[in-house]
């Protein structure tokens, strides 16, 4: 085999792959496994197969028999779970998309957690500035990271979009393509969903299921006196590049309602400056779920006795903590983390950093406590820092400033008690 006929026969591997993830008409049923063989007897139910898809799938994939509509393939584990096709497929998901409903198997002992984020066009994101296909992996992130918030494992994932008419097919394939993306680093079954025609622009409704030992589950509620209070990663960066983003929009729209004609206009080459900045934006656009600091946490042998992700912001979501628990907590602003990028474009922009990485949100990160036993071991983890310590409900919530102050949380948001508008967190809502 020559080089060019190698490139080819790689091309026709990818491509097969790609046929299968973007089908939407596909069911999948396992049929028994081959332990002997490593591999699984997998049969795909095809409305109007390509002809030509059909053979590159029956080389690649090692098909064993073909009858009308029904291919059947012998798959090796490691090709079903490399290829997005199904993450957790053998053990969770018996039926996927193709039929009225996904059935779903959890292994012995397990129960199910399931979580739904509402995300709508001009309330939680603006197409602006937000790429399709980072809007479809962002959406699928967020309710990911609830999963890992409970110290649950994803399983599958639902999606419902609902979009007008300015949309065309190629728009809807970069928006499922960043959903299968997610689904895909994080061995999640996309596993059913609807699609609607919408009168008021883009509506993402997903919602993930996972599942956990019902011991390993982790609330916000087991908070105790003297836990030490950890964060991962960093805060206010995604704050940041959402701020950048908003500048650059404002400076386009001054130049686009300068130009005094139509011809103007469409000869304006507007260039936002975002040099040095990318780690910003990627941090509101592209957000990461950290699944790796949960398998950590697992492989330290560390059950946190509270957990959430920071999605409203660090003062929101340690409040919530605080008071699911009936605790109190000291954390010390010189320990917050905070990235060079994040501190240079806060100073820039003329905003208290501090207060970025506090009120900011949309960072999801993980926010949560340990006993202090657990001290050295949490130490040890990379990219956790411990921030505070929780303290007896009587003495509150506090912040200790870099020169020994003391000040009160506070969460801005939306309180829904009262009523009454608070300051607006990174992405225009306020708390859930």
């Amino acid at each position: 085999m020559n080089a060019l006929e190698q490139r080819r026969g790689f091309r026709a591997r990818r491509l097969s792959r790609e046929y299968i993830q973007g089908r939407q008409d596909i069911r999948h049923d396992v049929l028994e496994e081959h332990r002997s063989k490593g591999a699984v007897r997998l049969i795909l139910h095809m409305r109007l197969v390509d002809h030509d898809i059909a053979e590159h799938l029956r080389v690649v994939c090692g098909c064993i028999a073909a009858e009308g509509e029904q291919i059947i393939f012998l798959v090796s584990r490691p090709l079903l779970r490399g290829s997005g096709l199904s993450g957790n497929f053998i053990a969770h998901t018996l039926r996927g998309i193709g039929d009225d409903c996904a059935v779903l198997r959890p292994e012995a002992g397990e129960v199910f957690l399931s979580t739904t984020d509402l995300l709508m066009e001009g309330i939680h994101f603006d197409l602006v500035y937000s790429p399709l296909r980072h809007l479809g992996y962002k959406a699928a992130v967020v309710n990911l990271s609830d999963l890992y918030a409970m110290n649950a494992t994803p399983r599958q994932l639902l999606a419902g979009v609902a979009l007008s008419k300015r949309f065309a097919v190629e728009d809807v394939d970069e928006l499922y393509a960043g959903i299968r993306l997610a689904c895909q680093q994080h061995e999640v079954d996309l596993a059913g969903g609807d699609t609607s025609a919408s009168l008021t622009g883009l509506t993402l409704s997903l919602t993930a299921l996972g599942t956990a030992q019902p011991d390993d589950i982790c609330g916000r509620d087991g908070a105790q006196d003297t836990d030490l209070i950890c964060v991962s990663g960093n805060l206010g960066a995604a704050y940041l590049g959402l701020c950048l983003l908003e500048r650059e929009k404002g400076i386009y729209l001054s130049q686009l309602r300068a130009a005094k004609s139509e011809a103007a206009r469409r000869a304006l080459n507007f260039a936002p400056d975002f040099s040095g900045r990318e780690y910003l934006l990627e941090r509101f656009l592209k957000p990461e779920a950290r699944r790796d600091i949960i398998l950590a946490l697992r492989a330290a042998g560390i059950r946190p006795t509270a957990m959430i992700d920071v999605s409203d912001g660090l003062s929101s979501e340690l409040l919530h903590i605080c008071q699911r628990s009936g605790v109190g907590c000291r954390i010390y602003e010189d320990r917050l983390p905070i990235d060079y990028q994040t501190a240079v474009a806060a100073e820039e922009l003329n905003l208290n950093v501090s207060t970025c990485a506090l009120n900011g949100g949309e960072d999801y990160e993980l926010l949560f406590t340990v006993p202090l036993s657990a001290h050295e071991q949490v130490e040890a983890l990379d990219d956790v820092k411990i921030i505070g310590h929780i303290t007896r409900s009587e003495l509150g919530a506090q912040l200790v400033t870099r020169d020994g102050n003391e000040f009160a949380l506070r969460a801005q948001g939306w309180d829904g008690v009262s009523d009454e508008r608070a300051p607006e967190n990174a992405d225009g809502r306020g708390e859930a």
